[in-house]
């Protein structure tokens, strides 16, 4: 915590490299969501949109904020390296059953002065999520479903842009049911599964040290383990030269390790957004990911 506390600042070069980090979970979430199954593609698009969303101030709050926020849209379907709804990932086999990705993710600041249940403990840095993600296509229900299991295990880093500071691990395993062409014309995705995460990434958002501690704020100590179920579902679709997705993400933390947090304001999060995209520019040559 005191090393936490040394990063926070309050100065304006601060705050723009708090939108800085928040414009890279607008980037990671808008890209998320089921990849295209067989289309002749263009190798790289280039664009840019706009993401109103909503999300808590951290799992388990109830603060809950709202942003409007650009990002870029940014796609490459390379043979080996690829870019695009479905993340980053580099093909590493000579099959599609089986992939290596990397995974990303990231979480928004939340000041304390914001939250009644942190008032007067240091504010929460933004993170940043990267860590390698095995995919395993278990089965093609039809030629527009499958479904996959992904292992996705990522560092968790906390940063101010200043300086950076290891918060933990997580994984992440989860079945996801990826839809083509459902809907009138959407791709749809479905995930589900449980998070388990490291003490002390547990302890960055839900331990009390001592000299936190108040009569309705007792001092509290994280341990690792199960970090609740998570439940994710997705829709996009390309109209020409502009790309609309949305995402709503459920999350339920009974029974996780950190319920007895007095941080832990509601078993229950919801994290919402929809986003609009304009690509401005694509590549003449395509690529089909069937061939890929």
């Amino acid at each position: 915590s005191g090393d936490r506390s040394e990063m926070i600042s309050t100065s304006i070069s601060s705050d723009m490299d708090s939108v800085v980090i928040r414009l890279l979970l607008v980037t990671l979430l808008a890209v998320q969501g089921p990849a295209a199954m067989s289309r002749e593609l263009p190798l790289w698009e280039v664009g840019a949109g706009m993401f109103p969303s909503t999300f808590p101030a951290y799992r388990g709050s109830k603060d809950q904020q709202y942003y409007l926020l650009p990002f870029p849209y940014l796609v490459y379907r390379g043979d080996y390296l690829r870019m695009d709804r479905d993340g980053l990932r580099a093909r590493l086999f000579d099959t599609d059953r089986v992939q290596i990705n990397i995974s990303v993710n990231a979480s928004a600041p939340a000041r304390s002065d914001d939250s009644k249940a942190r008032e007067g403990m240091p504010d929460l840095d933004p993170t940043v999520e990267i860590g390698p993600s095995l995919n395993i296509l278990l089965a093609e229900l039809t030629d527009k479903h499958t479904l996959k299991m992904r292992l996705p295990v990522r560092s968790v880093i906390a940063t101010d842009l200043g300086g950076t500071e290891q918060a933990g691990w997580i994984f992440n395993p989860h079945l996801k049911l990826e839809s083509e062409d459902v809907f009138g014309g959407w791709d749809a995705g479905l995930s589900l599964g449980p998070l388990f995460a490291s003490r002390k990434y547990h302890a960055y958002y839900y331990a009390v040290d001592p000299q936190y501690a108040t009569a309705t704020r007792p001092a509290y100590s994280a341990s690792g383990g199960y970090s609740g179920t998570l439940a994710l579902a997705s829709l996009s679709r390309r109209f020409n030269r502009t790309w609309v997705g949305g995402f709503i993400r459920y999350d339920n933390l009974s029974g996780s390790q950190f319920e007895d947090s007095p941080l832990l304001e509601t078993n229950h999060s919801l994290m919402a957004g929809i986003a609009i995209a304009w690509i401005f520019k694509q590549s003449s040559r395509t690529t089909s990911l069937a061939d890929n």
